[in-house]
């Protein structure tokens, strides 16, 4: 009897339905909060606390208003919209470059590019640079790194302070993935492979305290699977983008499934940052690691708590990537990193949190400067003389310039022009001068460990970084 019901195809159908139920169940669960509700006066207080995680999760490539917490029509982030939506978003968030090393050396160490001395193809961060993995370790948590990027690899120091710093072995993509990268050499694999790899460290550390740092790759890839598809967004790469960032909403999902399983949700601080966005020619150009814009440098920024907050808090003065880990560090009540440029976001969040006015001169709004080397990708004989392009973004303003080519200064004001289409700068040249000046001031400084160390890059990296689109047959 059983055999004959096994042999049925009614069995399978049942099965499949069954499963189908069950898996929209698991959707919905997910995106319902599932820790206690807090007040906001508990924000401070998380650094009194000995049991806080936190999973540091970059999503590469990801611009900040493609996502509906950011105000986006299409349903591209459930997941990420409602860690928002009962956390802390931030409104307007600067990257400080526009390519992977140099953005990520920033992230990490707080410290404008110039200072990192991160800004071309072979440069790396040294043993003397601290990082926040570092720290970490030493204030006893069990420290994890899962990416896909080659620019991340050991060799160019990003391994630092963690015991597991690993590339996940790439699954073949199965036919159910689609893709529309510019890239001819596309990655192997996918982002579940990453999140496979992170949800085996969690489920063996989840007796103890850790920090776990998950990099995804897909939306930089434009690879989605068929759940994405079925949204029918298009078929331009402005589309596939959109229908990755769905893909990997629900890798994240996975990740705060595992967390609420695990009973971990409650004394753990989740992470969504992003490294740069991505141009589809507002200014003549796919892709980043190019120019400056908007479209490549403003990025999402959300944290998640152990509790969750019932009205949400979100935090509108402009911040930057620079200011995440002194953040963090400050509401974990561990040491700061040391001559960070960046600083604790911690009064601008307690501040919004409560409904007062952010702290500061409203006459003198905050300004994040960005900065890249146009000549990065040159090495070898083909090595160029550096080519730096200034970005400074200051209250409604951005004021972008080469500093050796004076004529190629654009000014911009978002209040009237958010797509920065109408370049101000030969009407307002006070203006300008104010701005490079104080630009200058930032991206000034010594580099705290000396020189930067520059590391041979072998065929293996080099291939590496051929998937991504950084380096060219040409």
């Amino acid at each position: 009897m059983l055999r004959r019901i096994i042999d049925s195809p009614w069995f399978y159908f049942t099965l499949a339905g069954l499963l189908v139920i069950a898996g929209v169940l698991s959707q919905v669960e997910i995106h319902l909060p599932s820790r206690p509700f807090g007040e906001p006066e508990q924000i401070g207080e998380l650094r009194e606390r000995d049991d806080v995680n936190v999973l540091f999760i970059v999503i590469d490539t990801l611009r900040a208003d493609r996502l509906g917490g950011y105000g986006y029509d299409r349903p591209t982030s459930p997941m990420l919209d409602t860690l928002a939506r009962y956390g802390v978003r931030f409104d307007r968030v600067e990257s400080q470059s526009t390519w992977t090393k140099c953005s990520m050396a920033s992230l990490w160490t707080g410290l404008y590019p110039v200072r990192t001395g991160v800004t071309r193809f072979r440069h790396a961060l040294p043993e003397a640079a601290l990082v926040p993995a570092e720290l970490l370790r030493e204030a006893g948590f069990r420290t994890g790194g899962i990416w896909r990027n080659g620019w991340l690899a050991n060799n160019f120091g990003f391994g630092q302070g963690f015991e597991l710093y690993v590339r996940p072995h790439p699954s073949k993509t199965p036919e159910r993935f689609e893709q529309r990268t510019p890239s001819t050499h596309p990655l192997l694999g996918n982002d579940f492979d990453a999140t496979e790899a992170a949800l085996e460290f969690m489920r063996a550390y989840a007796d103890e305290r850790f920090f776990l740092y998950v990099h995804y790759m897909d939306v930089h890839q434009y690879l989605y699977d068929q759940e994405a598809a079925k949204l029918a967004f298009g078929t331009s790469y402005s589309d596939a983008y959109d229908s990755a960032i769905s893909w990997v909403d629900r890798n994240v999902g996975r990740l705060v499934q595992e967390l609420q399983e695990e009973d971990l949700l409650r004394r753990t601080l989740i992470v969504i940052a992003s490294d740069h966005g991505e141009g589809f020619y507002e200014h003549g150009r796919e892709g980043h690691a190019e120019t400056l814009y908007r479209e490549v440098t403003e990025v999402p920024l959300i944290f998640s708590l152990p509790f969750a907050l019932e009205e949400g808090v979100v935090v509108e003065p402009l911040v930057r990537n620079v200011d995440i880990w002194p953040t963090l560090l400050d509401l974990l009540g561990l040491p700061p990193l040391p001559e960070a440029d960046g600083q604790s976001l911690l009064p601008l969040i307690e501040a919004a949190a409560r409904g007062d006015a952010p702290a500061g001169d409203p006459a003198a709004p905050p300004s994040a400067p960005a900065y890249l080397d146009r000549s990065w990708g040159t090495w070898g004989e083909n090595e160029r003389e550096p080519d730096p392009l200034i970005s400074l973004r200051k209250g409604p303003l951005r004021l972008l310039y080469r500093s050796e080519a004076s004529n190629s200064t654009e000014l911009y004001d978002h209040s009237s022009d958010p797509r920065e289409q109408r370049n101000l700068a030969s009407v307002q040249p006070e203006r300008v001068a104010e701005l490079r000046r104080e630009s200058e001031e930032k991206l000034t400084g010594t580099i705290p460990w000396g020189e930067t160390p520059e590391v041979e890059i072998d065929a293996m990296h080099v291939e590496q970084l051929r998937a991504l689109g950084y380096v060219h047959d040409d």
